[in-house]
């Protein structure tokens, strides 16, 4: 059942604009999260950002010391109110007091807070945050004055689909994963609440993200980067035994140093015919999130992607050409199936197991609604080249994939 909006597209338009509405955002401290935070501050909106307390860090501490990493400065921070709170517990853990007055100050929602561990052993914490937790932000924005819901979810609810996957709510059979599972099953959830309530609502679809297309900064070094980090970590290993106890295990693998120092590593990467990987940079997906909710006041369903998959193989030499590595090649599932594969290649493989479907996706997004608004902007995805690839890269390595950011 659908009842009317609780605000006119036109007044939408001008809180907007005139930068009066208010904002509450929940995984405001997770990667994407906080750089739509931080951009809303930027643009001088005014943002209630709720955060998790972690062990005897505040969540005001863990806030301020993420802000610093952006870089942002005290005047940018003054429309930042930070609510200590968590989306799993019911009224999201915030005190009664608190809550009365987030009620009326809220006028849109950006629900960012989501799980993303693709096990099925983890299935009960995973739908604790994407199901449950998504359930305790829809009864929020119910019971608030809030008037629009932007809801991050992620274009792979498509599911294991084969083609086209359009931009509307999908039901598809089957899932590579428990994140797609739970996350396209959020969708639906918050399509029927936010129009039984007279809600607006936004459902944002982003591929695969990586970090800064301009600098390589990144909050999180998956997807992308653990595949890479996979073969370091096996060239490392065998490098390291080579060097210190003779080689033997090496020798075994099949991996050896080249004459001009490279390590040579006997590892076959199944691809498959015209797949690749959807990347995106977090700068991209940053500016095509604004562009889409100041140009969509209407709201509706929108992929922020790439559009161009990128070629394994493309990734495999760049790896190559970074890290001083041969050996690593892209083969086809015949091949694979024809030639068994050897110890090393089932190393590898059972690390990078989650992380396969995306490797070799087929899966074309439609984008003509997102397009349409996006190149009015003059919003353009850059192109996954080495040099990107080697600034992120580089930039992990740096920080420790995300250890010694802080």
């Amino acid at each position: 059942m659908m009842n009317a909006a609780r605000i006119s597209r036109e007044q939408i338009e001008k809180k907007r604009t005139d930068r009066s509405a208010r904002f509450f955002l929940t995984g405001g401290t997770g990667f994407l999260g906080s750089h739509i935070a931080v951009e809303l501050l930027k643009r001088g909106h005014r943002v209630t950002l709720l955060a998790r307390s972690s062990g005897a860090q505040r969540a005001e501490d863990r806030v301020r010391g993420l802000l610093d990493w952006f870089g942002l400065s005290e005047s940018g921070r003054r429309g930042l109110r930070v609510v200590e709170g968590d989306i799993t517990r019911p009224g999201l853990g915030i005190p009664a007091e608190d809550m009365r007055g987030l009620l009326f100050e809220t006028d849109e929602i950006i629900h960012c807070a989501s799980n993303t561990a693709f096990s099925e052993r983890k299935r009960e914490e995973v739908e604790e945050v994407n199901s449950a937790g998504l359930t305790n932000v829809l009864d929020f924005a119910r019971e608030s004055q809030a008037y629009f819901f932007h809801h991050v979810s992620t274009a792979f609810v498509a599911g294991k689909t084969a083609g086209t996957c359009p931009e509307d709510l999908v039901t598809p059979g089957e899932f590579w994963n428990l994140y797609e599972e739970t996350k396209c099953r959020g969708e639906h959830a918050a399509a029927a609440a936010c129009g039984e309530a007279g809600l607006g609502l936004t459902i944002y679809r982003p591929s695969i993200v990586y970090g800064d297309s301009r600098t390589g900064r990144s909050l999180l070094f998956n997807a992308v980067y653990f595949p890479v980090r996979t073969a370091l970590f096996i060239r490392d290993l065998y490098e390291k035994d080579i060097r210190d106890r003779g080689g033997r295990k090496a020798a075994e693998m099949g991996v050896r140093f080249e004459a001009d120092g490279s390590v040579h590593l006997p590892l076959r990467i199944e691809v498959a015919g015209e797949g690749g990987i959807d990347l995106i940079p977090i700068d991209y997906f940053t500016e095509a999130f604004m562009a889409l909710m100041e140009g969509a006041p209407g709201g509706g369903v929108f992929h922020i992607v790439n559009g161009r998959a990128k070629r394994i193989e493309d990734i495999i030499d760049y790896s190559c050409r970074l890290f001083r590595m041969t050996g690593i090649r892209a083969c086809g599932a015949e091949e694979c199936r024809e030639k068994p594969r050897n110890p090393l290649e089932a190393l590898y493989d059972h690390y990078v197991e989650a992380y396969s479907p995306y490797m070799r996706d087929a899966r074309v997004f439609e984008t003509a609604r997102s397009r349409s608004i996006l190149e009015r902007t003059g919003i353009v995805c850059p192109e996954f080249d080495y040099e990107i690839f080697a600034r992120c890269m580089n930039y992990a390595i740096e920080t420790g994939w995300g250890f010694r950011l802080f």
